[in-house]
């Protein structure tokens, strides 16, 4: 079912969805043309861990029981706690099936040139322990775009990166930087997106969503603002969901969008969680997006 806008973004609604997620053993997954796979619905967030070392731990029980729920995408950056929150990835994902996951992490801006690049994705890799299914630019930077681009293909080349994309940019600096490389694309937009925050709705969602890619939503409940929302939690009784967990599905709901709240506690990331399996009705889907 199509939510009637003049964007004609593709919108997945409860009765379409429940449709199509049987068996009930089917993880709730979207497929991306330019990753030329699947990858979950929601993802984990790890801005800040490593911070403070007497979390690790539970830090790291966290990612592993966001895994198990089904959250297997995981987003980090060389940035977060100057790379231990890269080693933290590391710990956490040691036992699971590799194939089954998909880690992203981010070289800063300082990092962008062509040496730098090659230097800094060898260092996250080394942290995570494996290789990087997507590495972002994490924000633009005073390097030549052409310059960082031709660096990361020649990461997709030599395989220590699978896909590569950028974060806090904008459809004019994306369509510059795509226009810099010859043998891979950008698969993946990560920008700051919520149901209270939508910048992006009327240009980079649409954009991700005619050219195949990932758009990745990030600070998608406002750093638990949402929890305390009067719309959201009268919708989420509707459901037995919390006001968390439907501004989280509200983001799913959109075909591109892939929220990937920071949660560092299990309790959190279990709430989180249950934003997957299950999606808003369009009726409550449109009440969010006119009234929040």
């Amino acid at each position: 079912m199509l939510i009637p806008n003049p964007l004609r973004l593709r919108v997945c609604f409860s009765e379409t969805f429940i449709r199509s997620l049987q068996p009930p053993s089917i993880m709730d997954t979207k497929f991306f043309r330019k990753l030329g796979r699947s990858v979950s619905s929601l993802g984990l967030g790890t801005w800040r861990m490593g911070e403070d070392r007497f979390l690790d731990d539970s830090s790291v029980a966290a990612l592993k029981r966001g895994i198990e729920l089904g959250a297997t995408m995981i987003d980090t950056a060389e940035a977060y706690a100057n790379g231990r929150s890269e080693e933290l990835v590391g710990r956490a994902i040691k036992g699971f099936d590799r194939d089954g996951l998909f880690i992203v992490t981010k070289v800063w801006p300082t990092n962008a040139s062509y040496d730098g690049v090659l230097k800094a994705a060898k260092r996250s890799s080394e942290r995570l322990g494996t290789f990087i299914d997507l590495y972002l630019l994490h924000w633009p930077s005073s390097f030549p775009i052409c310059e960082t681009m031709r660096a990361m293909e020649e990461l997709v080349k030599t395989g220590l990166v699978r896909h590569i994309g950028l974060s806090n940019f904008n459809v004019k600096g994306v369509e510059e930087a795509r226009a810099c490389l010859k043998n891979t694309d950008i698969a993946a937009i990560q920008n700051r997106f919520s149901p209270t925050y939508r910048r992006d709705y009327t240009d980079v969602i649409p954009y991700a969503q005619r050219e195949g890619m990932l758009y990745m939503a990030y600070t998608p409940i406002e750093k638990g603002a949402l929890s305390g929302n009067r719309l959201l939690r009268r919708i989420g009784e509707k459901y037995g969901k919390t006001p968390i967990q439907v501004a989280l599905n509200w983001l799913i709901c959109i075909e591109p969008v892939v929220p990937i709240p920071k949660a560092s506690r299990i309790e959190h990331v279990e709430e989180n969680v249950g934003s997957l399996g299950w999606r808003l009705s369009s009726g409550d889907f449109a009440e969010i997006l006119g009234s929040l």
